[in-house]
């Protein structure tokens, strides 16, 4: 079996008010919903609310039918923009896409900190309004800053932001990340709007703080290959495309009924990839030389 590279070719939104499955085929033909659906996501809401919500959507009558749904990858309430959701067998496959980078927009008013990073938080101390001449230099790469106490990351097994609302004191650990690109959009007064393209895991909020200041705005523009500008609830990307960064391998039937059951097959590949059937995503795999082995199958 030859492994190919990845494609990045996706499916498109539809335009329709129907939501489109993988194959072309409507939740009125009998297909249960697979794969990938590119959010937009408002401020206000939880990515717990609208994940939800789109199960809801997709499963017609929520009190005959549910489907099962999960996001790759959590935006704060605050914050809008891509969310990653995934409907069906397909939410298996959120461990392989949690950990895309991500690009995000932020307005950030400098000279004022707030006890949460943004504007919903307390005055937290005033200080002198820096220059961002030479942001670029100073930022880009690995670097360390606390976890936001506004952030949805769990302290004792709940939300930080829950904690917060409620007035208690959080103790939040810090976070090494790295800041792959910075680029300062504009700048007016005590104002500044940054393009940052960063590693996953990696607080807005917290760079705001770094900075003197505390973010006014904070939107998500892509996840790895995927962008906002794509989103549309309507449209369920099949799960071969979810994955279509990674490098791909083709078996046949009886190939695909031997992953479905564990068991390796033969390939000089290494890495990570998705093992395909008649363009359907069979499983990801693991490839070390000498075989492939099946790391996470997906059911037909």
């Amino acid at each position: 079996m030859q492994v190919q590279e990845p494609h990045h070719s996706f499916q498109g939104a539809t335009g329709h008010n129907e939501t489109t499955l993988g194959s072309g085929a409507t939740l009125g033909s009998g297909t249960a919903p697979n794969g990938l659906v590119l959010v937009d996501k408002p401020t206000g809401p939880s990515s717990f609310s609208v994940v939800r919500h789109i199960g809801r959507g997709l499963g017609g009558d929520a009190s005959t039918r549910k489907v099962k749904a999960g996001h790759a990858g959590t935006l704060d309430p605050a914050a809008s923009g891509l969310l990653l959701v995934l409907v069906g067998p397909a939410t298996r496959l959120a461990q392989y896409l949690v950990g895309l980078d991500k690009r995000y927009r932020t307005e950030i008013q400098l000279g004022v900190t707030t006890t949460t990073g943004d504007a919903e938080g307390e005055l937290l101390a005033e200080g002198p309004v820096r220059s961002t001449q030479h942001l670029a230099e100073e930022l880009v790469g690995a670097i360390e800053l606390p976890v936001p106490a506004a952030s949805a990351v769990k302290i004792d097994g709940e939300r930080a932001y829950r904690r917060l609302r409620r007035g208690e004191h959080v103790e939040m650990p810090t976070r090494r990340s790295t800041i792959h690109a910075l680029e300062v959009i504009a700048r007016l007064d005590d104002r500044v709007t940054l393009d940052l393209f960063v590693s996953s895991g990696t607080y807005v909020r917290a760079i705001a703080q770094h900075l003197g200041g505390h973010c006014l705005s904070i939107r998500r523009l892509a996840a790895g290959p995927f962008n906002v500008s794509d989103a549309d609830p309507t449209t369920v990307l099949p799960p071969a495309d979810a994955l279509a960064f990674l490098q791909h391998i083709e078996v046949d039937a009886a190939g695909a009924a031997a992953l479905r059951n564990g068991r390796t097959l033969p390939n000089d590949g290494e890495g990570t990839a998705r093992a395909l059937h008649a363009g359907q995503l069979v499983a990801v795999v693991r490839l070390d030389g000498n075989v492939a082995q099946p790391a996470t199958v997906i059911a037909p």
